[in-house]
């Protein structure tokens, strides 16, 4: 016999997380965030519905005044025709013109990068949340591993005295 679904455990298909760059906050240093809807053909969207995209080599940069996602892949639609799109294909991003001007100023200054974080369903449409940032050291992330570390073992460690 068929379980029941959980109250809580209902998935919504219009607002639910796609794809996530996890090493992006590993690899850089994130100064600001922003949401931008994604300009997409059918095809790529009925390809995310299914769950085939990836954003780990994604970057973002500026051209003619206009924010454009480069280097991410949306897997081509199984029951596409000829009418499929091409899977690294460049995106246009929309955001308001202030927030591509001042991440245009950000991206001529040196060390900055814009990279996506996390592809979702808003509402039944498709944006993204990228972010503003400056690239790591090696040193930065052994540190950055090192306190983690730390802060896991002193609570470790807390959890055991609190225990005895």
């Amino acid at each position: 016999m068929a379980q029941k679904k959980k109250k809580g455990a209902k998935t919504d298909p219009n607002n639910s997380i796609i794809a996530q760059n996890k090493k992006a906050r590993h690899n850089y240093n994130i100064v600001d965030t922003y949401e931008a809807g994604v300009v997409l053909l059918g095809t790529e969207v009925k390809s995310l519905r299914d769950g085939g995209a990836s954003i780990t080599d994604g970057f973002c940069h500026v051209k003619d005044h206009e924010l454009w996602l480069e280097g991410i892949h949306i897997a081509e639609y199984g029951y596409g025709t000829w009418t499929n799109h091409s899977a690294r294909r460049s995106r246009k991003l929309l955001l308001h013109r202030s927030e591509i001007n001042r991440l245009e100023q950000k991206l001529k200054e040196t060390g900055y990068t814009v990279v996506p974080l996390k592809l979702y369903f808003s509402g039944g449409r498709v944006k993204v949340e990228i972010a503003l940032a400056t690239g790591k050291r090696e040193y930065d992330k052994r540190q950055a591993l090192r306190e983690r570390q730390d802060k896991l073992e002193a609570a470790r460690a807390m959890r055991y005295r609190n225990l005895g």
